[in-house]
């Protein structure tokens, strides 16, 4: 039995992850998944596949994309959401916030440097057209630690994933001014490059028995009412989200589910020119 520590966000996402664990799928196959919830989302897990601590993540494309052309010792091995997500540009209810204008320029709340809250601050900047070198940034760790940081003053605006946030808009901790989509699929797959050189047949397996369970997920009648359980969300916001989340089937990386996302960091100046060189190689096993 090979052990290998995995790590993603604790959101709907990944629940076909924690159903097959559950399941035993993996170990039918000869692989124990040890699975931590990473609340610091896609910064934390660049810091756990840094020190070790992590051998498989689930992270969003954008974070880990720059990470590893900026020298993490990791590849891509798998697209495990194809479909874009949806982040919900957040500000406090306690302030005269209401348009997406009325952020230029502002402190956003990010988990940590790196991480899609942050590189998405950029392309939110992009797209409305903002000075990106006027925004700055809070670090806070994760989402509470975001909606401490509008609710006390120290940021104005916060992106997280849409869906996730719905309960504290609900509870009135927060408000969503504007959404903004990734032009990328949302999620991919990394490993460390010592574990893949390793055991690369295992994990194969794992990405295999990955997709059948997202996509059996996919097609239950049930779902929607599971995920709602699970994560506290209302049935009718998981049915809209399922319609618009597609989980990849793909047995091979395809090169341009990374190139947009290269050349929008190269656009941003978040990558030099020099880290992209030869990226498909850098990034792809």
């Amino acid at each position: 039995m090979k052990r290998f520590k995995i790590g993603g966000v604790p959101e709907h996402f990944n629940l076909p992850w924690r159903l097959a664990i559950e399941e035993g799928r993996f170990r039918d196959a000869g692989v124990e998944l040890h699975w931590s919830d990473m609340t610091g989302g896609t910064g934390q897990m660049i810091k756990g596949l840094q020190a070790g601590t992590l051998d498989i993540a689930v992270l969003l494309t954008e974070g880990i994309t720059r990470a590893i052309l900026k020298g993490l010792d990791a590849k891509i091995i798998a697209v495990y959401v194809q479909s874009p997500l949806c982040w919900g540009i957040h500000a406090p209810t306690n302030q005269p916030l209401h348009h997406l204008a009325d952020l230029d320029g502002a402190t956003f709340a990010i988990s940590r440097e790196g991480s899609g809250s942050h590189l998405m601050s950029y392309v939110l900047a992009q797209r409305e057209g903002w000075d990106a070198d006027a925004l700055s940034f809070d670090v806070v760790g994760d989402i509470y630690g975001g909606l401490w940081a509008l609710n006390h003053g120290e940021a104005q605006g916060f992106l997280w994933e849409k869906y996730t946030t719905q309960p504290f808009v609900d509870q009135g901790k927060c408000k969503r001014i504007g959404e903004v989509y990734t032009p990328w699929p949302c999620f991919v797959i990394a490993v460390r490059n010592e574990v893949l050189a390793q055991e690369e047949a295992l994990l194969s397996a794992v990405i295999s028995i990955i997709q059948e369970r997202a996509a059996q997920l996919k097609a239950a009648p049930d779902t929607a009412e599971v995920l709602a359980w699970r994560y506290a969300l209302k049935q009718g916001e998981v049915t809209a989200w399922l319609k618009q989340t597609e989980w990849s089937s793909a047995a091979e990386m395809n090169q341009s589910d990374l190139q947009i996302t290269v050349e929008t960091l190269l656009e941003l100046d978040l990558l030099s020119a020099q880290e992209a060189e030869d990226w498909p190689t850098k990034l792809l096993k």
